[in-house]
This record gives structure tokens, sequence and C-alpha cells, in this order.
């Protein structure tokens, strides 16, 4: 019967120590780097890092939390009134009060990040892999190579094998190995990053003068390995930056062409020189502002999607402001462009110091939705932001349900019929003012969802229309009045023009030289890309 309960009990003892968390794994000599100076105790964080168990990530989240530090010769962690040794994980005998803890420095948290980094090469999640990858070569070192080297073993991931291939060669590069340096070398031709590229450089360099130089690579086929792999990075990052520019310069486009399409309708069918159109812009603007708020108070959790539902808002919002315009003052002034421009400039002051007394007038900031948050990485510095892609599309969106309403409605086809003649269209029955009024809203509606892109990448002010009013101008006047596609190609061309040049010759000189070109431009076509027709063209 004893032995029986002492078998029993053995049996218990057991599973008890089985069901212990595996907290004293820890190799000794890997703590004992927090009890020396910084250089070590950032070596002992990398060497657990690499190490990656379960107690590895314990000690690392006791030294982020500030917990960790030495106590009678040891390294020990702090929990809560009890206090352990670091690598068995036993409780000592020792006051919290005399444990001196690490310093937590920006040096310790960036060798944290790396670790963290590290420990996360084994996540589930390929993203995650990939931007531990990424955190990892920003931040290499030769003690990280055995982790490299392990995890290559098994990724399957080519994307990450990617990354950890380059930053691996980047510790070769400095190996003693002449074999390895060479394969390094021509690893490195792959990447796109310029800070490889100057490391790829500095092998190329020469030290000393005369008979003394020597090359800061010795072995001739490394640097010939290193100088094609130069111009490979140079080709890419060129190709990227090109790739940008045309990005930036269509992003700049699309504002324009968001910008100047309902100026397009109105001058198209009207004739009338709207000043006021940069200020429907700032109508729409603030009117996203508002439905922000309103998400904001009332449906937080939706609050990623305000900018959908303040689309019909700024629409609507601007185009009841462009029909109160109409209505009121420019159906009066038909016939007689000078005062319909001066009236026209007069509702845009209005509507400034409207704004001012209403919203007050400093800037406001709206917040990205999370969607539109971030951006695509072709090469280092070259980003495509999300913002700016959502706002391309919303410009292709917009312009296909305006062609969509000039051609397929009963009203697109009024509004053709009066740009071309409006006496005839009168003739055969066609409500010309009622056109006036609806084209004139549709053009406005549209300024006001130019004006909710606008605020999803620069301040909504009192004042933010009057940045877009000449730009929106020189878009009709290059491609025609009254002409949507004419609207598109000066809108897009304009946009990559002046991108290029700005890399060229700065902002003010790209902005100067746009200007020349167009007024040279029209001296040679008055009527702009394409023919003007209608009355206009008839007069």
């Amino acid at each position: 019967m004893n032995r029986l309960l002492l078998r029993l009990a053995l049996l218990f003892a057991s599973l008890a120590c089985l069901a212990l968390p595996a907290r004293a794994a820890l190799d000794p000599a890997l703590v004992a780097g927090f009890a020396g100076d910084f250089n070590s105790r950032v070596a002992a964080i990398e060497a657990l890092g690499v190490e990656g168990s379960a107690a590895a990530r314990a000690l690392l989240d006791a030294v982020e939390a500030g917990n960790v530090g030495t106590a009678a010769d040891k390294v020990v962690v702090i929990d809560g009134d009890a206090v352990k040794d670091a690598a068995s994980g036993e409780a000592l005998q020792i006051a919290a009060d005399e444990v001196e803890t690490i310093t937590v420095n920006n040096r310790i948290r960036r060798a944290l990040a790396t670790a963290h980094a590290a420990l996360a090469l084994s996540a589930e999640s390929g993203a995650d892999r990939l931007a531990a990858a990424n955190t990892l070569t920003e931040n290499t070192s030769e003690s990280l190579l055995p982790l490299f080297e392990r995890t290559l073993a098994g990724e399957k991931d080519e994307a990450v094998r990617g990354v950890l291939s380059r930053a691996v060669a980047r510790v070769n590069l400095g190996s003693a190995d002449a074999a390895k340096r060479l394969k390094a070398a021509e690893a490195l031709g792959e990447s796109s990053d310029p800070a490889v590229k100057n490391m790829l450089a500095a092998l190329l360099e020469k030290r000393g003068e005369g008979k003394d130089a020597s090359w800061a690579e010795p072995d001739a086929e490394v640097r010939a390995a290193a100088e094609a792999s130069i111009k490979a990075i140079d080709r890419r990052i060129a190709t990227a930056q090109a790739v940008g520019t045309v990005f930036s310069g269509l992003s700049l486009g699309s504002i324009l062409l968001l910008a100047a399409l309902g100026l397009a309708i109105t001058y198209g069918v009207m004739g009338i020189i709207n000043m006021a159109h940069g200020e429907l812009l700032m109508v729409g603007a603030y009117a996203t502002f508002l439905v922000q708020g309103l998400f904001r108070s009332y449906l937080p959790a939706y609050l990623d999607w305000y900018v959908v539902a303040a689309i019909p808002v700024a629409f609507f919002a601007a185009a009841l402001v462009g029909v109160a315009m109409e209505r009121l003052v420019l159906r009066h002034l038909y016939g007689r462009p000078l005062e319909s421009l001066l009236a026209t400039w007069g509702l845009s002051l209005v509507l400034i110091q409207a704004a001012r007394v209403v919203f007050g007038p400093q800037n406001l900031e709206l917040a990205n939705p999370g969607w539109m948050s971030g951006g695509m990485e072709l090469a280092a510095g070259v980003v495509l932001p999300y913002n700016r892609i959502v706002i391309i599309g919303f410009a292709v969106f917009v312009l296909v349900l305006i062609w969509l309403m000039m051609q397929k409605t009963r009203l697109g086809m009024f509004v053709r019929a009066v740009t071309q003649n409006r006496p005839m269209a009168g003739c055969v029955g066609v409500p010309t003012a009622r056109v006036d009024t609806l084209a004139f809203a549709i053009g406005s509606g549209v300024a006001g969802l130019g004006g909710l892109a606008l605020s999803q990448i620069a301040n909504v002010g009192p004042a933010m229309g009057q940045g877009y009013i000449v730009d929106a101008f020189m878009v009709v006047v290059l491609g025609g009045v009254g002409q949507l596609a004419g609207a598109v190609w000066a809108a897009l061309g304009l946009g990559i023009v002046a991108k290029f040049l700005e890399g060229w010759a700065g902002a003010v000189i790209a902005k100067i030289l746009v200007l020349v070109f167009i007024i040279v431009f029209i001296q040679k076509r008055p009527q702009g890309i394409f023919a003007l027709k209608g009355r206009f063209a008839d007069s």
C-alpha cells in the first residue's frame, strides 16, 4: 500500500513538473550580459531574439517593462513583490527595492525592437514575417546571421526570402572570405535601397595615395561585381522615381480635373467666367468636415466610412449654393461677361467671409480613414500614398458619371444642345433657362466633390479654393471650352508636365514654365486642344 502511494505521489509530481511553464530554459551565459555595460546588454538582447524561446520572449518583455536588474551579482527579474533569477526563474531571497534595474534608453529600445522582430520571423502571417524581415534588414548585424540562415531554410514566402537573402548578403559583405563577399555583392544587385548602393560604393574607394594606395576591397572580382550591382540599383531607382513622378503627376492631374470639370460644364453651357468656382470647392470640403464631425459624435464605429457618406452631402451642398448663385445673381447677367465675372468675384468674397464667420479663420485638418492611410512602397523613398490612389480612382468615377449624364440622359442631351446652339435649342422646345440652372447646379456639385477630394490631402480653410481657381481655368482654356475630353487631357498633361518640371527646375519655375507654355499654345491654337463647337465657335 505504501509503495502504491509512493508511486502515485511520484506520478503526480511528474505531471506537475510537466505542467510548469518552460521558464528555466535559458542559458545563464545568455543573460549574464545584462550585468555588463550597454554593449553587452544590447548583445544579450540580440542573443535572446535569436534564441526565440518562450522564456526569451518573457525576459525581453521584462526588460522592456524595466523589471530586469542586478542584485547580489545575479541578473534578476522583479515579478510583483518577488525577485527571481533571470536564467532559472527560481525565486530568490532578495527584496525588490534591493534590485538595481537596467536603464531602458533609446539604444536598448532599438535593440528590443530588433529582438522582437527576430521573434516575429516565426509568425504565422506572411505579412508579419515580411515586416519583421524589413525591420531586421535595417538593423542587421553578424549576431543575427544564424537566425537568418535558420529562417531561410524553412521560409516559403518569396518576398520574405528575398529580404532575408539581402540581409544575409549585407552581413557577408564584411566577411573575410572573398567568395562570400563576391556572392553578397552579386546578391545585393537585386536591391533598390540607396543605402545598399552606398555600401557597395564603399568597396570601390581607394585608400592612401600614390604607391601606397589600395582598394577598400582587395579582390578585383568582388569590385567588378559591386560595380555591376551599383549600376543595376541605379537603373531600378531611376525607374521607380520615374514611376513615382508620373504617379504624382496623375494625382495632381486628377485633382485639377475635379476642380475643372464643373467649370468646364458651366463655362461651356452658360459662358460665365465663374470666379467663385474655387469657393464651391471650399463648400464641398467644409461639408465633408461636418460629416466627419457627425460620424465622430454619433457613429464612431463607422468613422472610417465618413468619406463615402460625405460624397452626396458635398455634391448637394455645393449644388444648392450654385443654384442660389444662379437664381439670385447670375441669371440677371447673361450676355454680359464682364459684369458676371465681377459678380462671381464678389460672390467668392462673400463665401470666403461666410466660411470665416461660421468655421473660423483657421485651417481645419480632416483625418484620412484607415483604408486611405499608408502607401505602397515601390522602392526606398518612392511610396504611392493610398489617399492619392483613391483620389485618382474617384476622379475617374466622377468623370464616368459626368460622361454618362451628358451622353445617356435627356438632361445631358439638352445641355449639349444648348452648348452648341442656344437659340435653336430654345426654338425646338428645350427649356434653356431650366437647363442653365441644372447645368450650374451640376457643375457646382462636381466642384463640391473636388473639395471632398482635396480635404483628404490638404487642410480645409476659407482660402483653399483660391489656390485652384487659376489652375482650373488653365485646364479649361487649354483643353477647349466646354470639352470634357479636352479637360481630361489638359488636366493630366499639365499635372505630369508640372511634376517633371518641378524635379528639374523647382516648383516656382515649373509653374512659370507651364504658364508660358499655355500662353504660347493658346496663341497658336485659341480653341484649345479640342476645337470649339456651338455658339462660342459661331461667335
